[in-house]
């Protein structure tokens, strides 16, 4: 005769929920490590580091004209900021890694063999996002805004907020180069198809478009030099979803006949 424990169920279930939160702890803290250790190795080439990051800026000051620090505890605070920035991006593949293991185990076959090749191609692309922003962008726009200097005022940019500046427009590219992985996820998930997709296509042309006018300086060049990409890998998503939604379909077909 079973003993009524009213304790037991609740044992059972809590168990589980524990070892969850302890390995989300682990794999949280062995992040936290992975970032430290990288900024540690970093920390003493924060000014360097610094200089490559404003050097597209430099190259467009007028003769004599310089950087400058307006706060006493810039010139400290904000290579440190930049250096721990990244830090964080240079550990986003052990990070995005650590998060992967972690949901793995709540996976399907099927949604396992799809989340591995997104979460490289979004490590890819955003990493590539930023590229493009530092060799690309970077240039134009301060080529732009240096050329546009009313007689009489020499430019000279404080340091803290420059690093704000450049640091919103790596995020907003990096994040915009992710259009593919996010148009395949939606694809994947059902919430739409690759053909509703490319019948919104003029609509996604004109929003593109919009981005890149809220993201660059008001001149065509840069606007289509955002715009022109992010609809070239919007295409590139819906074939990618079509492929995705081809080989689902064949291995349904197969299942189905076994």
């Amino acid at each position: 005769m079973a003993t009524l424990d009213p304790d037991a169920d609740s044992n059972d279930t809590e168990q589980p929920l524990v070892q969850h939160l302890i390995e989300l702890r682990n794999r949280l803290l062995r992040s936290l490590l992975c970032v430290l250790v990288v900024f540690a190795a970093l920390f003493s080439f924060s000014n360097d580091i610094y200089t490559f990051v404003s050097a597209p800026l430099q190259k467009f000051l007028p003769e004599g004209a310089s950087m400058i620090a307006t706060e006493v505890a810039s010139p400290f605070l904000t290579p440190f900021k930049l250096t721990l920035f990244a830090s964080i991006f240079i550990s986003i593949p052990f990070l995005l890694y650590q998060l992967w293991a972690f949901v793995a185990p709540a996976l399907y076959r099927k949604e396992k063999r799809l989340a591995m090749p997104l979460l490289i191609s979004s490590v890819v692309l955003f990493y590539t996002g930023m590229a493009f922003a530092y060799f690309v962008v970077f240039p134009l726009i301060f080529e732009f805004f240096t050329s546009m200097s009313p007689d009489g005022v020499t430019v000279m940019t404080d340091i803290g907020r420059y690093l704000d500046f450049v640091l919103k427009l790596f995020f907003a590219f990096g994040l915009a180069f992710e259009i593919p992985v996010a148009t395949v996820l939606l694809i994947s998930a059902g919430v739409t198809t690759a053909d509703r997709l490319a019948r919104k296509r003029p609509y996604i042309v004109v929003s593109c478009f919009v981005l890149g006018m809220l993201l660059t300086p008001p001149d065509v060049i840069s606007q289509s030099l955002l715009a022109l990409p992010m609809w070239l890998l919007f295409e590139i998503g819906v074939i990618l979803g079509r492929m995705v939604t081809r080989q689902e379909d064949q291995i349904s077909e197969s299942n189905s006949a076994e």
